[in-house]
């Protein structure tokens, strides 16, 4: 082998090495994100982009999910969309539809989440409440917050998770997660408090 042959074979090594470390470390946060999406649940305040396929008159640039929990439909009159999945509500329009349009098809995009919130407090750069405006982790919600400060604690930060009336707490080791462990970046849910000591 050459001198030119031998950068050009280390160069190969390393790009391929480089695709395999993006592979593995994007992999865990694609799939959480995946997760977080099929769950999320439409709530009261979220504008919702809803198209029918060569339907015009039957798609809503902007539906404003009302205080009630209801959005207002072209024909289909009031339709209950708080507390469902966007698939879920595409299906119940879809059901509806069969009446006006045959085999509908329905496409339903969150134009603006804002029902969805999740607060964060203690040693953290910027404490608050923050708008779960796309699918977040746990350490999506520190870069979000800007960073823990000197005095955080960061191997006993707190989830403290509230569902169906019960209330769980989940204990997070940010290094573990540093160090590879990606099934302790947990996808947030709307409610979630995060507490970094």
């Amino acid at each position: 082998m050459s001198f030119f042959q031998k950068p050009q074979k280390y160069f190969i090594i390393t790009i391929l090495s480089f695709t395999v470390l993006i592979f593995t470390f994007c992999t865990p946060f694609t799939a959480a994100a995946q997760n977080n999406a099929e769950e999320y649940k439409i709530g009261v305040g979220d504008t919702l982009r809803i198209n029918t396929w060569k339907e015009p008159d039957f798609s809503l640039e902007a539906a404003m999910v009302r205080s009630d929990g209801i959005i207002t439909f072209p024909l289909l009159d009031d339709i209950k969309a708080q507390g469902l999945t966007t698939m879920e509500l595409k299906a119940k329009i879809e059901k509806k539809l069969t009446e006006y349009v045959e085999a509908p098809n329905v496409t339903i995009t969150l134009a603006d989440p804002v029902s969805q919130k999740f607060y964060i407090l203690g040693e953290i750069r910027g404490t608050g409440e923050y708008p779960i405006s796309k699918n977040l982790t746990v350490m999506q919600a520190f870069a979000l917050a800007g960073g823990f400060t000197e005095w955080a604690s960061k191997n006993e930060i707190l989830l403290i998770r509230r569902s169906d009336g019960q209330k769980t707490t989940i204990t997070i080791r940010y290094k573990d997660i540093l160090k590879g462990d990606f099934s302790k970046d947990i996808a947030l849910k709307a409610d979630d408090t995060i507490i970094v000591p």
